[in-house]
């Protein structure tokens, strides 16, 4: 059997109080002073790791909530094409009484279903100011009405919550000789 040995001089757990040879010349409270600071600046790493994670989880959850809230943007505008059918179709002159009141009850069907998903009409009146960020001029004429507001409506545009599906196409009215500033 062997003997039992004593540990190494050198051991760091035979002597607890043993300092490393680059601390010998320091005073303890220097060295209280150094393991504080590096505490501390531990200490604001951690907390800005820590602010960093609840940033990075709240733009998640921003992110989730916008994506479930536009989620069917792409199923609506696929379903504009059909409701402008249905209109032109109420719309144009006809005879069959049948035909009528299913297409408007069709009609009326799909505009529930596109209320419930959040979805509301832009359809802007004639005299109305111009909105470049929900209407689409496609036209300017002149006429008598105040410059840059809305003659006509050619085709309603769709809002998907606050977010524009389909701008409204609008004739927009532009200075005619009556009301040009220029000639006056």
């Amino acid at each position: 059997m062997s003997e039992p040995t004593s540990p190494p001089e050198n051991d760091d757990r035979a002597a607890p109080d043993a300092r490393p040879a680059a601390d010998e010349g320091k005073s303890l409270d220097q060295l209280l002073a150094e393991s504080q600071a590096k505490i501390e600046e531990q200490r604001n790493a951690w907390l800005r790791a820590l602010a960093d994670a609840e940033n990075a989880r709240k733009r998640a959850q921003a992110d989730i909530a916008q994506a479930r809230r536009f989620a069917v943007e792409r199923i609506v505008e696929d379903l504009l094409p059909v409701a402008d059918s249905l209109e032109a179709a109420l719309a144009a002159p006809g005879e069959d009484d049948a035909l009528r009141s299913g297409v408007e009850l069709t009609l009326k069907l799909l505009r529930n279903a596109l209320d419930r998903a959040g979805v509301s009409v832009v359809a802007p009146s004639a005299g109305e100011r111009f909105d470049p960020h929900r209407h689409q001029a496609m036209a300017a004429v002149e006429s008598d009405a105040e410059p840059n507001t809305v003659v006509s409506v050619m085709q309603k545009g769709y809002l998907l919550h606050d977010r524009v599906v389909r701008a409204a196409l609008v004739t927009v009215a532009k200075a005619g000789p009556a009301n040009d500033p220029s000639r006056a």
